[in-house]
């Protein structure tokens, strides 16, 4: 999931108050780390990013009889995508916070790239690399949610944490026999994981809205 792990909305300025930049120096915060940053701290951000999650669990629900290929091929998407989201998302965090959300976008790449490199593989093999994803995603975005003290949406975080920890168990532990069954359960699975990205990004809106945006000009200190 991606949820922005920064400083509460309006904390952490990087304009210091009484220092003006020297001569020829760039603005602050126009440096390619400063704009992921910037992006990965946005609202919308997480919500592009529930968006990714929601597409393919939509059409799997919709179109249950897709060959192997197709899931295989649609999976993979979603997980290199949600990798390049999770790896955004990862320049919104502090520094020594920024290992968890690392290991876990380069998890989701290297297991786009495993359902892409050979769509026809079996039942198995496609839910073994999806519930491991899942569960090792889940696992590590729940440490994170209790080991960050000023997390500004802890309890949501927690939630969709736990949520992909059930999924991740339940795609390991129930056999899919057949690709129709897999689809059916990787499309619930990934419906319910968007809405709770959705829900997160509408939370985080909330909290953006909540803060008063600093007076230019002010005094300083």
């Amino acid at each position: 999931m991606t949820v922005p792990h920064g400083p509460a909305p309006g904390a952490g300025r990087e304009d210091a108050p009484g220092r003006a930049p020297g001569p020829g120096a760039p603005g602050p915060g126009t440096g390619p780390t400063d704009v992921l940053a910037r992006l990965g701290r946005s609202w919308t951000w997480v919500l592009a990013s529930a968006v990714a999650t929601l597409v393919p669990g939509v059409v799997l629900l919709v179109w249950p009889r897709a060959t192997l290929h197709v899931v295989a091929v649609l999976i993979g998407l979603y997980l290199l995508v949600t990798g390049v989201f999770r790896l955004v998302g990862v320049f919104a965090r502090e520094g020594h916070e920024r290992l968890p959300g690392l290991l876990l976008a380069v998890l989701y790449v290297l297991a786009g790239v495993l359902c892409l490199r050979n769509p026809l593989q079996t039942v198995a093999a496609l839910s073994l690399i999806t519930g491991a994803v899942w569960l090792v995603s889940g696992i590590l975005a729940l440490y994170t949610a209790t080991a960050v003290r000023d997390l500004p949406h802890r309890g949501v975080a927690s939630a969709v944490a736990l949520l992909a920890v059930v999924a991740g168990v339940v795609v390991l532990a129930l056999p899919a026999e057949s690709a129709y069954v897999l689809t059916r359960l990787l499309g619930l699975w990934l419906v319910l994981l968007g809405l709770a990205e959705a829900v997160a990004a509408l939370g985080w809106r909330a909290a953006l809205r909540r803060t008063p945006a600093p007076r230019p000009g002010g005094p300083a200190g």
